[in-house]
């Protein structure tokens, strides 16, 4: 690395190369990052890499650089790692050819294929194993490869490796934050949906004993059965929609962007709150009511997390009946007995929002044993 160390421009290229290598997190992109960066770096025409199977004996993916997709097609089959391409599979160590068509192991190109000469390889190793190898051909401002663009190439490899082991570490961190997931959905399907079924089974139960002594009760018991039935299936339609959300992104409707506020107050509450959606959020609700409804949503989560010490928040945002309403109530230490004392900033401004929407904002003692603020507004006429 002498040289390079001693030659500022090669150095300010290679860090540039290292940094735009290792800025990300998904490995498909950093593969396709690694390539075009060590094409550019050492002046290539054309560059691949080739990332090797578990056997570590052939290749399963073969990215490129510089051949389009007319030439893809003519060409057919990716290489498997036969050839020169197959020297570094066999041997792990950088290789530079000034012909490589003169190479005793060269078989040759496939018909399509463009005629390469000068080449380059080195391989990338991952916590000791050979992950793939990078292949740079055809120098564009000499005849052959320098020392300097193998010194540049095998520094490209090393912080690639690193960019690589850091992107599947993120993908096992992703994926067990995934699997927390589940099991939270599930534990919240276990304490609302089937608790309340096996609730309503023995209040219908009941209610099939009264139906001759006690007719008026016994309807008065169905009636509210089909009332929780109701909620019921709107607990299930939110769990549904939590389990995709997982593929969507924050701006791609208002119900992904609630349950990410949801989400992102886990730091200031301790927990995560409860989230029921219901209706059309993402078709029926503008972009500015929306960002209205989140601001309060937000504000009344900060609320709960700074005054409530409550261990248990309910979010309710539903579209129905003409009319947007948001439902946040907690189980903390309610309200307080001064009324002069429940009227803080923060409460003027969710009031704010939903007068200059048109609509109202309550107070009040929520179920759970605390506090519950209730904003509605109306939906636009379409």
């Amino acid at each position: 690395m002498a040289e390079i160390q001693g030659h500022p421009r090669l150095r300010r290229r290679l860090l540039d190369a290292i940094l735009t290598v290792g800025s990300g997190l998904d490995l498909p992109t950093i593969l396709r990052r690694v390539v075009e960066t060590a094409t550019d770096l050492v002046d290539a025409r054309y560059g691949a890499l080739g990332v090797l199977d578990e056997s570590g004996t052939r290749l399963t993916e073969f990215l490129t650089v510089g051949v389009d997709e007319e030439v893809h097609k003519a060409i057919g089959h990716p290489p498997e790692g036969h050839g020169i391409l197959g020297l570094l599979i066999v041997d792990a160590k950088p290789l530079r050819l000034p012909d490589l068509t003169r190479h005793p192991d060269s078989a040759g190109f496939p018909p399509g294929h463009p005629e390469m000469r000068s080449f380059l390889g080195v391989p990338i190793v991952v916590r000791g194993q050979v992950f793939g190898n990078l292949y740079l051909t055809d120098k564009t401002t000499a005849d052959q490869f320098t020392d300097e663009d193998e010194e540049l190439a095998v520094a490209l490899a090393a912080a690639a490796a690193v960019a690589v082991d850091n992107a599947r570490l993120h993908a096992r961190v992703r994926d067990l934050a995934l699997i927390e997931e589940r099991e939270r959905i599930a534990r919240d399907l276990h304490d609302t949906v089937i608790q309340r079924l096996f609730a309503l089974g023995l209040s219908l139960q009941g209610a099939t004993r009264l139906v001759e002594s006690d007719p008026e009760q016994a309807i008065g018991r169905i009636s509210s059965a089909v009332d929780d039935l109701d909620l019921t299936v709107k607990h299930i339609r939110s769990v549904i929609f939590e389990l995709e959300s997982d593929t969507l992104t924050a701006d791609q409707g208002l119900r992904s962007r609630v349950l990410a506020l949801a989400r992102e107050s886990v730091r200031a509450l301790g927990f995560e709150p409860r989230v029921l959606l219901d209706g059309p959020l993402d078709t029926a609700v503008g972009t500015e009511l929306g960002e209205d409804l989140l601001a309060t949503l937000r504000e009344a989560l900060s609320n709960v997390a700074r005054h409530a010490a409550a261990s248990r928040v309910d979010v309710a945002v539903e579209a129905t009946g003409g009319e947007l309403r948001l439902t946040v109530a907690d189980d903390g230490v309610g309200l307080p007995a001064d009324p002069a004392a429940r009227g803080g900033h923060g409460i003027r401004n969710m009031a704010a929002r939903a007068e200059r929407c048109g609509g109202s904002f309550e107070l009040t003692e929520a179920e759970l044993g605390g506090t519950q603020v209730t904003w509605r507004v109306p939906l636009p006429q379409v």
